[in-house]
């Protein structure tokens, strides 16, 4: 779900800066966006990684000046938007598609290598990038920092939910699909919701609820990614998962509580309580609750939280896009 989220940023932020540019996506059909992506889109019966002879005919038919990796991809797929022509962009959320994309292959077919988080999450360039890097002279590396929609500035969403600033409490566990040992997180995030809700603190959910959410909660199944960031912007606390939800709500300044739901969150998050910039807690609902308890009951930690969160000023990954793009677009 981060990948899609990501890439539907940029597309809806490319189709602003650029009304005429063609725009399509290759997707899992099993994927629960699919059906609802407000692009063109070739459906594949699963990954795209996994189907390189309908991502090569596909490239071969759009003929695209630029093709957008996405924490995924095979050589071979690379080789073919090589061929088409097209300048080519990988973008690494974890370390080992950024392990693949620093191989030398890779690095010579790669126009643009974006890493998806801040360099305090995925860390400086070690010695062996570095040299690889200034040997080749390519390809480009940026650090995207975070990608947040802006908020709406028509309809809002906090007046249609009848929100007061800084009131409430944020829970989002994420919309994509379980992960090995935490299958139920979205149930164990909702149960904590309704606890939060049950004790009188104004909360709002938005993930998928499964029976009939407490009617003391503000549910939203799925939202735009522009009213996503507008509830950001407003919470008093955001609960979330380890994922690219966690440093949008820091990006916004915001207090968070992150609790891993996948293998590859647990660094990140480690990271950003290092930096002491989020409160950690464990897949559990009294857990979560207790967490979210003790900062909405210390409100000068919940304030340091959050002006901690905000001193970082993390780049905009849209704006950093953008200026990469444009550059890309000279040259093809």
């Amino acid at each position: 779900m981060g990948e899609y989220a990501r890439s539907l940023a940029i597309a809806h932020a490319v189709r602003r800066q650029w009304p005429e540019a063609e725009i399509q996506f290759i997707l899992s059909r099993q994927a629960p966006y699919a059906a609802a992506a407000p692009f063109p889109a070739i459906l594949l019966d699963s990954s795209p990684t996994f189907h390189t002879a309908a991502v090569t005919e596909s490239i071969q038919k759009f003929k695209p000046h630029i093709v957008i990796f996405d924490n995924a991809g095979r050589t071979a797929q690379l080789h073919a938007a090589a061929r088409a022509g097209a300048r080519i962009i990988f973008i690494s959320s974890r370390s080992r598609q950024r392990r693949k994309a620093f191989r030398w292959r890779w690095m010579r077919l790669i126009d643009e290598h974006w890493i998806a988080y801040p360099q305090f999450i995925a860390g400086a360039l070690n010695v062996f990038e570095r040299l690889k890097l200034d040997w080749l002279r390519r390809p480009a590396l940026r650090y995207l920092d975070v990608i947040l929609s802006q908020p709406g500035s028509e309809n809002s969403i906090m007046a249609r939910a009848g929100l007061n600033l800084e009131a409430y409490v944020l829970v989002v566990p994420g919309g994509g699909t379980g992960h090995p040992g935490a299958a139920d997180a979205a149930a164990t995030f909702l149960a904590a919701a309704n606890t939060l809700a049950d004790a009188g603190t104004p909360t709002v959910f938005v993930g998928p609820t499964g029976t009939a959410p407490n009617s003391r909660l503000r549910c939203f199944h799925a939202l735009p990614q522009s009213d996503l960031a507008e509830l950001m912007s407003g919470a008093r606390l955001i609960v979330t998962n380890g994922g690219s939800t966690l440093l949008q709500g820091i990006a916004c300044g915001r207090a968070c509580i992150a609790i891993p739901i996948a293998r590859d969150q647990h660094q990140r998050i480690q990271r950003c309580l290092d930096a002491d910039v989020a409160i950690g807690a464990k897949l559990d609902a009294a857990g979560i609750v207790q967490a979210a308890g003790a900062l909405l009951s210390n409100e000068s930690a919940r304030l340091a939280l959050a002006q901690r969160a905000s001193a970082l000023q993390l780049a905009d990954g849209i704006e950093v896009a953008l200026a990469a793009l444009t550059r890309l677009m000279k040259t093809v």
